[in-house]
């Protein structure tokens, strides 16, 4: 195993609830609509200090999606997952983009838990479509 470098952001960030690493900026939020097993979760344009699990096919209530769960680089937690491929022309502009679980997964910058900004403690979060 190679030695592993974190990308530290700036400003107001998600970070993995367990071990606080960095995940992503408020600013790529792209949707706060989406839902999952264990609550709300996040669209996010771009994550960082994650990587991807196996592709997989996954039906979820907006249709036929291709999915890889994404994982804390930090602490090998699972934090939400990237969609690879959508199947109806509508759910395309989720391509590329990642879902952060709020409430259990991630910690972020607004006081509640799941907001942080770069200097305070981080909170929690949890994400998914299906």
């Amino acid at each position: 195993m190679g030695r592993l470098f974190v990308q530290s952001l700036e400003g107001k960030i998600y970070s993995c609830k367990h071990c606080r690493t960095h995940l992503a900026l408020c600013e790529d939020i792209v949707s706060k609509s989406f839902h999952c097993r264990h609550g709300k979760a996040y669209l996010f344009s771009k994550v960082v200090n994650v990587t991807s699990g196996e592709k997989e096919e996954r039906m979820m209530m907006t249709g036929l999606h291709t999915v890889a769960d994404i994982f804390c680089v930090g602490c090998g937690s699972i934090v939400g997952w990237k969609y690879e491929t959508a199947h109806e022309k509508s759910q395309r502009y989720k391509e590329g983009k990642s879902v952060l679980e709020r409430r259990v997964k991630m910690s972020g910058p607004d006081g509640s838990n799941y907001w942080v900004s770069h200097e305070a403690q981080v909170g929690s979060s949890d994400a998914d479509d299906v």
